[in-house]
């Protein structure tokens, strides 16, 4: 990390009564994981914790603040995490300001793992996504097209001074720039962008291929006179809806520490958060189906399925099913939290004829699935008697599917390791999303893909080609190169391949408790369901 901070030229003045240092910083901090930090004040380093990520930001801060107001001047603190270095200056009066600019992403937290390149490993700019087309979340999880005619960009990006300027300097135009004078932008993270409201929107008549023309008369008659606007376009012409103040990293920090008074732009990783959670929150065409996949066991595929509905759940407010179909004995019953009951899909599927009246409610599946709290999911474990000689077959499995789909608007069905049962058949007929899953193991990516290979020979090449694939660390380090040939392989099968980092909390094997996740974790699982839900 460099201890040189350049000032901006346009930096806002120091306090009245402070003397500010030279721009040699001589504070450093940084946040390594989710609850420490380290500040390294004149060669002496210190350690300091938190809750969470805005606690350990705010001890740093506080300590900053200690020593300004030891030494009776403002101070630099040139402090790095995970989406960069950060230059501040720290007043005595506990006032904090850019000192300069951000160079983002030089610090990746190094036990996620990142979905990395196989036949180029040049750097890759991004492709720039455009304010008025979204681009579909699952886009961004992907790594960039390679380009040989491109140059890496090693220029930093500065965020403060957009961050921080006025809002009636940020709503001025701005000249036209060539493509010759253009920087190419990096990868990582772009300027926020302020919007402005819109004044006025003409409205223009539709052309005459306008979906709206229904017959061949309409369309005859369209070709010489224009249509009038209906109430489609008068929705289209609305602005989007205003951006938030920042609430995590030290864009958050900040406007907590100020009192409001200082109110950041989020960061792009807390605008990606964003996105994912509308992603998830989006509007379905009735119940869905998510079928979470690999013959091989150990390949997180029950950890996938309880995450993936927690998600749901949580996001989206319930009416989430977390179905194991295994057709004797899964463990979704035991990583799921237990119930006041016992009972299973056998026991469902024997008093079925109960709901088969208009009548029946939700709460009247409460003696058979097992709710999971604050999560906002229900679990529906699998036959779990040892000695039972009760099995679910294709049959069986369409039954309850279709009273299920009642009562649930999302279904995601964890399934067994055998591949030819009629069951985990019936499963991938009824799907409307596959998930694939695998950790980052020889052995369970040769069971991802042989499954692929299985499902396409036997038709399912469409859903195949529409899958997610969920790629789990089994370490806190993983096997960079065996993630490069997993990526190169399922990138070319499925739609997407998303990666989840290693979390200790999961380790044991025991209930999911969410709240016990890291923060990286949820997040982590946050953009695969996002990923999942622009499939569905």
């Amino acid at each position: 990390m460099s201890r040189n901070v350049p000032a901006l030229p346009d930096t806002v003045a120091p306090e009245a009564g402070f003397t500010v240092p030279d721009t040699t910083a001589d504070i450093i901090a940084e946040v390594q994981t989710d609850t420490t930090g380290e500040v390294t004040i004149n060669g002496a380093t210190r350690t300091v914790t938190g809750n969470d990520e805005a606690g350990v930001r705010e001890e740093i801060i506080g300590l900053v603040v200690e020593t300004a107001r030891t030494r009776g001047q403002s101070v630099l603190l040139q402090v790095s995490d995970e989406q960069g270095d950060w230059p501040l200056t720290v007043h005595p009066n506990g006032r904090v300001e850019s000192a300069g600019p951000v160079v983002v992403g030089r610090h990746p937290k190094p036990a996620h793992t990142v979905p990395l390149p196989v036949q180029n490993s040049s750097p890759r700019p991004a492709v720039p996504i455009e304010a008025d087309a979204p681009t579909p979340f699952a886009a961004l999880l992907q790594p960039p097209a390679a380009d040989a005619a491109d140059e890496p960009d090693d220029e930093p990006v500065s965020l403060f001074d957009s961050l921080l300027a006025p809002l009636a300097v940020a709503a001025e135009p701005r000249a036209s720039v060539s493509g010759a004078e253009r920087t190419p932008s990096l990868p990582v993270a772009s300027a926020p962008v302020i919007s402005v409201p819109v004044t006025s929107v003409p409205v223009t008549s539709r052309p005459a291929t306008s979906p709206f023309v229904t017959s061949p008369a309409a369309a005859a008659a369209a070709t010489s006179t224009t249509v009038p606007p209906n109430l489609a376009d008068f929705l289209s012409s609305r602005p989007p809806a205003p951006t938030g103040p920042a609430e995590h990293g030290w864009q958050g920090a900040i406007r907590r520490l100020t009192g409001g008074l200082v109110s950041l732009a989020p960061s792009p990783s807390e605008q990606m958060q964003r996105s994912a959670i509308t992603a998830v929150q989006r509007s379905l065409n009735g119940p869905r189906t998510i079928v979470v996949l690999n013959p091989k066991g150990g390949a997180h595929k029950t950890t996938a399925t309880l995450l993936i509905a927690a998600t749901f759940g949580i996001y989206r407010g319930g009416y989430t099913l977390a179905w194991d179909n295994n057709e004797t004995m899964g463990t979704l019953g035991v990583r799921a939290q237990a119930a006041r009951h016992t009972n299973t899909a056998v026991d469902l599927l024997r008093d079925l004829d109960r709901f088969g009246d208009a009548r029946s409610r939700v709460g009247d599946l409460d003696n058979y699935v097992r709710s999971q709290g604050d999560a906002q999911f229900d679990a529906l474990a699998s036959d779990l008697d040892p000695a039972g000689a009760a099995s679910i077959d294709d049959v069986a499995f369409r039954k309850l599917h279709t009273t299920l789909s009642r009562f649930y608007r999302v279904l995601v069905i964890d399934t067994g390791n055998n591949m030819r049962a009629s069951n985990w058949e019936a499963a991938v007929e009824t799907a409307d999303q596959l998930v694939i899953v695998s950790t980052i193991r020889e052995d369970t990516g040769y069971g991802a893909a042989s499954l692929l290979d299985g499902l396409r020979q036997k038709g399912n090449a469409d859903k195949v080609a529409q899958a997610v694939t969920i790629l789990a660390s089994p370490s806190k380090t993983a096997d960079e190169q065996l993630s490069a040939r997993l990526h190169d392989h399922f990138r070319q099968l499925t739609r997407t391949v998303v990666d989840v980092p290693y979390d200790a909390s999961l380790v044991g094997g025991g209930p999911l408790n969410v709240d016990a996740l890291a923060p990286r974790t949820r997040s982590a699982w946050l953009q695969a369901t996002a990923a999942i839900a622009e499939g569905l």
